[in-house]
């Protein structure tokens, strides 16, 4: 059952509804946000774990779930925000204060957990989160 549960983790991989090579390309210009909004990258730029999809939220909204190799944009007011990934036993929440007209980068990643992976959330400096981006393709944004 291990040793199952373990080739599952690490291999197949999760694909996800993605955005348009047009919209990935005017994404990663990472031009600034509207006045009064802040931009939020969420990330995933590791394949470990990449038979999972993990749901992400933007202040309790679901946005979509995120594969290996993805990412999404989300534009949102200026202030006080909180970033949620579906993680093994529930959610894990990320607290960010935002201001206007700037980008923030938080990296989505997945880790060991005790039945299936776990999944958290780390905002990184620009030149990280800029690079991470890079390596990933956009994934459309769904709405429940």
């Amino acid at each position: 059952m291990f040793i199952a549960v373990i080739t599952t983790f690490f291999s197949g991989c999760a694909s996800v509804p993605m955005g348009s090579i047009e919209e990935d390309a005017d994404r990663k210009m990472f031009a600034l946000p509207t006045q009064g909004m802040s931009g939020l990258y969420v990330y995933r730029n590791s394949n470990f774990g990449a038979a999972l999809k993990k749901a992400i939220y933007v202040d309790g909204q679901f946005i979509g779930e995120s594969a290996p190799m993805t990412y999404f944009y989300k534009e949102v007011k200026a202030g006080q925000h909180t970033i949620s990934t579906q993680s093994e036993f529930s959610n894990n929440d990320f607290d960010l204060n935002t201001k206007s007209n700037t980008n923030y980068f938080l990296r989505h990643y997945i880790k060991m957990g005790v039945f299936v992976g776990g999944a958290n959330i780390e905002i990184m400096s620009e030149e990280e989160g800029k690079k991470g981006v890079q390596e990933c393709q956009l994934a459309k944004e769904l709405n429940e």
